[in-house]
């Protein structure tokens, strides 16, 4: 672990919550990344289930682990959870922090192919192969290589999503809180992609779950989408879940859309169900 440097450590539930920084090679900066070590990691004697948790638009890796309570579960379950930031920090592309959903905090867990922001937004590229490799070297005394999955909310939802349909095999669970699944159709997805990809549409469609999941063909994989009825951006037409079930379904590809009355986009939400999802991806990574 000497690439890393540790920025925090706190105990919680039994295990500890960690803040680690790198330099990233692929976006070329220093980045922050989460760890929770549940107890069940203490003397490094057995191996563990790995979740990802992506964030969501203006998040960084602190929102999750000071505002979902998920480490009570993880403790419980024995499950080892890594959390990156959502964009580059520090590299200062003019305009970058313009907008609140897009540059820095937003960088939708795509390889851009645009200039300028090819040189350093290739978030697909350090989440699923950079920080993922990291990962599996720096802690290979607690993690299970064969038991990886993956969850996220929002924009982080897109890129749990995305991640999983991209690279087969890779994550054995994917679930996603309230998750932008059709980004080439909505307002978020549309300036994201423009900048970062371009106008070619079929590029766009590289980095959209529901487009991905026509075509996957990787091994058996459930779905787990969750929606709060009362969240405004789904009411906006932002996240379109029903878009992405229907793709699955056209394609025999199990899916699961939880609907929760009246429930937001906020933590508040994330933090009632976060449970359940614990549930669900250790019956996966634990059979």
């Amino acid at each position: 672990m000497d690439s890393l440097q540790l920025e925090s450590s706190n105990k919680i539930f039994g295990g500890y919550q960690k803040v680690y920084s790198h330099a990233s090679s692929e976006l070329k900066c220093k980045m922050n990344f989460s760890i929770y070590l549940p107890p069940q990691a203490e003397g490094g004697d057995v191996k563990l289930p790995l979740l990802y948790y992506l964030s969501g638009l203006t998040c960084s890796e602190q929102n999750f682990i000071t505002k979902s309570g998920f480490q009570r579960y993880a403790a419980e379950h024995g499950v080892i959870v890594v959390g990156p930031d959502t964009s580059p920090r520090g590299v200062k592309i003019d305009g970058d922090d313009s907008s609140w959903d897009f540059g820095v905090s937003a960088g939708f867990y795509l390889d851009a192919t645009n200039e300028p922001w090819n040189n350093n937004y290739r978030m697909g590229s350090y989440l699923n192969v950079e920080l993922y490799d990291l990962i599996l070297k720096a802690f290979c005394n607690v993690v299970d290589p064969n038991r990886i999955g993956i969850m996220g909310h929002s924009m982080g939802g897109h890129g749990a999503l995305v991640s999983t349909l991209r690279n087969p095999g890779q994550y054995k669970s994917v679930s996603a809180f309230a998750p932008i699944c059709n980004p080439s159709a909505c307002p978020w997805g549309v300036k994201a992609f423009s900048g970062y990809l371009g106008e070619d549409k079929s590029k766009w469609a590289e980095w959209d779950a529901t487009e991905l999941v026509k075509k996957y063909n990787g091994p058996p994989l459930t779905l787990l989408l969750d929606q709060g009825s009362g969240d405004k951006f789904y009411l906006e037409k932002q996240l379109l879940p029903e878009n992405l079930v229907e793709a699955c379904r056209s394609v025999g590809v199990p899916v699961i859309l939880q609907l929760r009355d009246g429930y937001d986009h906020s933590y508040y939400y994330i933090s009632t169900y976060i449970g359940e999802h614990f549930d669900f991806h250790a019956k996966i990574l634990k059979a």
